[in-house]
């Protein structure tokens, strides 16, 4: 599964943005999909993730972020955006099952990442 990221980009405080992510070789309806981000000199964190159709939210981006997908594709709508949400957004997927939906090592796949800048 190669994974395909995409949507970043400059934005001001308070805007929104909408990142995607397909992936080649089949249909991300079947795992758990996942997005993370790693600001500049900080480690990589859990932002969002989605299993069959329930969303699950750091709390630093919960009720500001929505996680969705289709069969080919997963969303994450970023709204309300804050200078601290700067940072390079990944997706990734979890093909075998785990309880744990926001650990970085519980995920098998990971897309290239895409850059968001939020501007205060």
């Amino acid at each position: 599964v190669q994974l395909q990221a995409c949507g970043g980009g400059l934005v001001q405080a308070g805007g929104s943005l909408r990142l995607s992510c397909s992936a080649s070789g089949g249909a991300l309806s079947r795992y758990v999909m996942g997005w993370f981000r790693q600001a500049p000199g900080k480690e990589r964190e859990f932002v969002a993730a989605i299993r069959w159709s329930s969303g699950y939210y750091a709390d630093s981006v919960k009720g500001r972020f929505t996680i969705s997908r289709d069969n080919t594709k997963v969303y994450l709508q970023m709204n309300s955006l804050k200078p601290e949400d700067t940072a390079v957004y990944y997706c990734a997927a979890q093909v075998r099952y785990s309880p744990d939906v926001d650990k970085m090592f519980e995920y098998d796949y990971w897309g290239q990442g895409t850059l968001v800048t939020v501007s205060s």
